[in-house]
């Protein structure tokens, strides 16, 4: 019965995640939904700001702080091991559920590109990043990185060894594939608000951040390894062969 109820948890986790992670793919796109960027509860500008840093703090801090391997070894003192992971796709779910209700559009005209040869470029570019997004995450292993293989093996009664490192396809071009689809998802927009803009500075730069620290912890893991793969493999922008990067990682994204 246990090893049941932990199996439906993982499927729950998994399908709130990827129905969130639906909402917010068409949220940034302003497409379809009720509630996106730039349409939604309006605010005062002053109010607006505050409320939409709020949210986007509380998705950082959450992810940050929940991603960190000294967290995870004193939460699975309170959360089942096979679980942890699934719980924190809830919890990560939820946050972004919380940011995608409660955002305030900050409607003034950064720039607008609609209707002139750049708009079709910039729509190629919106899906492409998303594209690479989802591509990546199977690349690594995308059942592990949302919990679902942890619940799997402990259903079946098997020990679930952590993931081990490797560098396929788009691993081998940057260090962080799924930040880079991110990045380009978020600052492709034909019609650029105040409020897109202050969605897309702030969480690039949440992912700056966030991968000094997810590269510190591969580094503890994996070691040499990944010191050598940091020096051959750029860390988002992919530069002609031979060039050096110095800034984030392969696996990266399965330690978030």
């Amino acid at each position: 019965m246990k090893r049941a109820l932990a199996l439906a948890y993982g499927l729950l986790a998994y399908l709130l995640f990827f129905v969130t992670f639906l909402y917010a793919v068409f949220f940034v796109g302003g497409l379809g939904v009720p509630l996106t960027v730039d349409a939604g509860r309006s605010a005062p500008l002053g109010t607006a700001i505050v409320i939409d840093a709020l949210l986007l703090s509380a998705f950082a801090v959450q992810h940050s702080v929940m991603a960190r391997q000294g967290f995870k070894r004193r939460w699975t003192k309170i959360v089942s091991g096979p679980v942890e992971r699934s719980t924190y796709v809830v919890a990560a779910s939820l946050v972004l559920a919380l940011l995608l209700w409660q955002w305030r559009p900050i409607p003034q005209v950064i720039w607008d590109l609609r209707g002139t040869m750049a708009e079709p470029l910039l729509v190629v570019l919106f899906w492409a990043g998303w594209a690479t997004v989802f591509v990546s995450t199977f690349l690594i292993n995308h059942f592990e990185l949302f919990g679902l293989s942890q619940v799997w093996a402990f259903f079946r009664g098997h020990e679930f060894r952590g993931p081990a490192f490797k560098t396929p396809v788009l691993y081998r071009m940057v260090r962080h594939p799924i930040y880079l689809g991110f990045t380009v998802a978020f600052w492709a927009a034909p019609h650029m608000t105040a409020g897109h803009l202050l969605f897309a500075v702030a969480t690039t730069g949440y992912m700056l951040v966030g991968i000094h620290f997810e590269e510190r912890d591969l580094t503890r893991i994996h070691g040499q390894a990944y010191r050598a793969y940091r020096e051959r493999v750029p860390m988002l922008i992919p530069l002609p062969k031979g060039a050096k990067g110095k800034a984030g990682g392969s696996n990266a994204e399965e330690s978030a």
